[in-house]
């Protein structure tokens, strides 16, 4: 399949992972002479490289900085900072930087018998991106629509636009990453789920990830939905740029005003997409029809609904939708109950704005954190958390800076810091057995780290994947 629009276009594909493959096997497809640059360099690499090569696409590892001659278009993968050398070479040659989401946008193709490309559905935010996507997929099928959670999870956005049989709708999970190099992006409807201080490094400052987030809003069509709890995602829809008649929808764990949605009394409520808003609500569902019922899920499981109502779904099949969610693993998940101790696997929580919402979600808690920082303080973080915690278990590379912040707002818990040097299952059996004669019958024992993992574990999947791991071991030794 070729495209006029790139046949013979020199295009540039800046990364040789993931994305930065799909896209110049797409480029490649279409008819374009493309060239993947990479900094980096191995056995890993080279093999990728040899792939490519063979299908007819240059490849110079080694080079992350020079922008090969007669370029006119680099698309880039998400990981590549806006100031690094390459883009500040295509300013200066006026070349645009696309991402993958842009590429996939302009290459959506017209659904038979509508003339129009399936629409967007996209979710943004600091934390829940992947869950809220998920469920929002899983209510969408339970509406007969044939769709798919894309993006940063599931199908790569690609191959979904690309599909041979299309989806009538898309679930889009977007990363400030992703938003950042999509500039003509425009979703049928958006959630920006949370704002919290994050990948600061890449954007530079708050504002600039704020802004890169703010994104996912512009041109919306019917709903622009947002986190009543969190005022900064509402700041971001009133500066945003959206159809006429779009609305702002706000999501929240109280009893919702009109055009909002809500709880009352136990069930998920919808005020925004019913007749005579000011009076009437559509039931959606019940707390319990959400897996797991934890606040912050719950939250997650209103932004859904709220997108998928927007879309036109009916309350029945929100309702089935949720019911047949089941997270991914690491998130949140129950891993075991151990002489009355249950055990919480949430790895996925690698910064404080995700921590905080597992801490909120039990009580008493024996917390297993500590990793990786990544520049993170956490004070806020500890404070707000600190009448839950039964015990501390500490590990990793940068558990001083939680050992001094508990020491600040919570000196009467308990601190135990796991042996250093250790790594692997080794070190989450140790810590495991640790915080189980730390824990009381009744008590939740919560691997919510706050921290990346990779000082001690391959990535977070594998350290969760160890705790459950410890877990069974634990049960199976009746100590």
């Amino acid at each position: 399949m070729t495209n006029p629009d790139f046949v013979n276009l020199p295009v540039v594909v800046a990364g040789l992972g993931v994305s930065g493959i799909s896209a110049a096997r797409v480029l490649n497809g279409l008819g374009a002479r493309v060239t993947v640059v990479d900094g980096g360099s191995g056995p890993g690499l080279a093999a990728r490289a040899a792939e490519l090569e063979a299908q007819g696409v240059a490849v110079r590892l080694g080079d992350g900085a020079s922008l090969p001659e007669g370029t006119e278009l680099i698309v880039t993968s998400p990981g590549w900072a806006p100031d690094s050398p390459l883009f500040a070479a295509a300013e200066a040659a006026g070349v645009p930087v696309w991402g993958d989401v842009e590429l996939a946008w302009r290459l959506r193709k017209p659904l038979p018998g509508t003339g129009e490309p399936a629409p967007w559905l996209a979710v943004t935010g600091t934390n829940g991106k992947t869950t809220t996507v998920q469920m929002l997929a899983s209510i969408l099928t339970a509406a007969g629509q044939r769709t798919a959670a894309v993006g940063n999870v599931g199908v790569s956005v690609l191959d979904a636009v690309l599909a041979e049989e299309p989806y009538d709708v898309l679930a889009v999970e977007l990363s400030s990453y992703q938003l950042h190099w999509a500039p003509s992006l425009r979703p049928y409807s958006a959630a920006v789920l949370n704002l919290a201080p994050d990948h600061l490094d890449w954007h530079g400052s708050m504002e600039a990830y704020a802004a890169d987030k703010g994104r996912i809003y512009e041109g919306n069509v019917v709903a622009c939905v947002y986190n009543l709890a969190d005022p900064a995602t509402e700041a971001l829809v009133m500066e945003a740029d959206v159809e006429e008649g779009c609305r702002a929808i706000g999501f929240g764990l109280g009893a919702p005003s009109p055009s909002n949605f809500g709880v009352v009394d136990g069930l998920l409520v919808d005020r925004a997409f019913v007749e005579d808003r000011a009076k009437n609500a559509a039931e959606l569902g019940a707390v319990e029809d959400v897996n797991p019922p934890a606040p912050h899920n719950i939250a997650n499981a209103l932004a859904a609904a709220a997108l998928a109502r927007a879309y036109g779904v009916e309350p029945k099949a929100v309702r089935e939708g949720l019911r047949a969610f089941r997270p991914d693993a690491h998130r949140i998940a129950e891993v075991g109950v151990v002489r009355e101790v249950t055990y919480i696997d949430d790895s996925k929580a690698t910064n404080t704005h995700a921590a905080a919402a597992s801490l909120a979600a039990y009580r008493p808690i024996v917390w297993i954190a500590g990793g990786l920082a990544k520049g993170a303080t956490f004070d806020d973080l500890v404070q707000g958390a600190a009448e839950r915690l039964r015990a501390v278990v500490l590990i990793g590379e940068d558990r001083a800076l939680i050992r001094e912040a508990l020491e600040r707002h919570a000196p009467d818990v308990p601190v135990i810091e796991a042996a250093a040097g250790q790594t692997g299952a080794v070190a989450m059996t140790e810590v495991v057995r640790t915080a189980a004669s730390l824990a009381r019958s009744g008590d939740t024992v919560l691997l919510a780290p706050a921290c990346a993992s990779m000082d001690m574990f391959t990535n977070y999947g594998e350290r969760g994947d160890l705790f459950a791991a410890a877990v069974r071991q634990l049960a199976d030794s009746g100590e």
